[in-house]
């Protein structure tokens, strides 16, 4: 239920064992591209795809045919950073529309604890007409899909599995061991299981918010914050995380899962959501810093040019991409601001927040240009590909490295350099 980012590398990997497999979506769109052996993600090569045991269909009647549910649908938040549970609650009718007596759902999508029983069972009983624990039986087995890693994968990383009861978790164990190559771990109860998938990421949330407020501080201080870590990493349990935009669908949305149901019981987290207003504050940080170290203000029109826009380096994906916040912080101070990614998708970048992706061509005199992104082509073309977009009058300019990639010693004389 749901072949995006999760949902499809869940689906192969069952296929390519030669179950049965029905992978279902309401989009048609991406239901025919998976069909032709297209995959807009890059997650999944195109063999891969064309298993003879995997169809795909936005038909909810083809779900009928099967007995074990995975749900792998988006879980965001809303513009108040509430958990949205709109596609979870939707998907559960679905499927409750398609169970029959003792079928079992596994949700893998990230929620906060307590939400498969208290939001979705109640769902999937309505539709069904069927009782949870009776009838059909529940379990949840929290994602941990990395985009863009080659070798953390589906069936190499270690799956968390838990039931609502004994029988239930040593089939929902047995089924996706039967595709995992790594530890299959029982948590003992779903609660638990919900609860680990939201601290993975709150804690990495946590820890490069530190490295964000030392930035912060060391810039401040006149210090470079990469050479203070290089040097605190010689210790051997100096934590190594790095500054950066925190963006995406899980580092910068879980915790908001963790504290909406820690206010639920009367509790106000005050470190989560202060890790989580340092990291939600940074691409204005940068922007304003760029703009006082060039010693700029609301003297526009001046030209930016921003590199890269995706959520992390060499993915598609710009779901939640924090590079965004930089690009309308620099424009609020009057200045035109280009962007280039070679990896995002125009369309769906001017869908969702109304930027038109440019050639490399249309980024040149730049008097700003911001690496935001890591993505290997422009690591590997490094200050070429920067040089070519600056000024070439001798206006002061100024280039900002957020993830200190470009060599210091190649800086070309009379450009300001910026790293975070």
């Amino acid at each position: 239920m749901g072949l995006g980012y999760v949902g499809l590398p869940v689906a192969v990997a069952f296929g390519r064992s030669g179950a049965r497999v029905i992978g279902f979506d309401i989009d048609q769109g991406r239901i025919e591209e998976l069909r032709a052996g297209i995959d807009r993600t890059r997650e999944v090569e195109p063999h891969e795809l064309r298993f003879p045991s995997l169809t795909y269909t936005t038909d909810s009647a083809d779900l009928k045919a099967a007995d074990f549910f995975i749900v792998t649908v988006p879980t965001p938040i809303d513009n108040a950073k509430r958990p949205c549970l709109k596609a979870l609650t939707s998907a559960s009718e679905t499927v409750g529309k398609a169970l029959r007596t003792g079928g079992i759902v596994v949700y893998e999508s990230t929620v906060y604890p307590g939400a498969t029983e208290e939001e979705c069972v109640p769902v999937l009983e309505r539709f069904s007409g069927l009782k949870a624990g009776v009838d059909f039986f529940v379990g949840y087995s929290p994602e941990r899909i990395n985009p863009g890693d080659r070798e953390h994968r589906f069936e190499t990383i270690a799956k968390i599995v838990s039931g609502q009861n004994q029988e239930t978790l040593d089939i929902v164990a047995d089924v996706y061991g039967s595709v995992i190559k790594a530890n299959v771990h029982k948590a003992p109860s779903i609660m638990v299981a919900e609860a680990a998938k939201v601290i993975e990421n709150t804690q990495r949330d946590l820890n490069i918010a530190l490295m964000n407020e030392l930035s912060v501080i060391f810039s401040k201080l006149g210090i470079d914050t990469a050479d203070v870590l290089a040097a605190a990493g010689t210790k051997w349990n100096f934590l190594r995380f790095t500054p950066g935009l925190v963006g995406g669908h899980c580092i910068g949305v879980d915790p908001y899962y963790l504290t909406h149901r820690a206010e639920m019981v009367g509790y106000h987290p005050h470190v989560i959501l202060a890790g989580r207003r340092i990291n939600d504050q940074m691409g204005e940080w940068i922007a304003r810093s760029a703009l006082t170290k060039l010693g700029a203000g609301r003297v526009g029109p001046r030209k930016a040019a921003v590199l890269g826009l995706t959520f992390k380096e060499n993915v598609p994906d710009t779901r939640n991409t924090r590079v965004v916040s930089i690009v309308r912080e620099l424009e609020a101070f009057g200045w035109e601001v280009n962007v280039h990614d070679p990896h995002a998708d125009p369309k769906e970048v001017k869908h969702e927040y109304d930027l038109p992706l440019k050639s490399l061509e249309d980024l040149r005199q730049s008097e700003i240009v911001v690496l935001a992104v890591a993505h290997d082509e422009y690591v590997k073309s490094g200050w070429d590909i920067i040089k070519s977009l600056l000024p070439q009058d001798g206006k002061r300019s100024l280039v900002v490295d957020i993830k200190s990639v470009l060599d210091r010693t190649e800086r070309p004389e009379g450009v300001e350099l910026l790293r975070l």
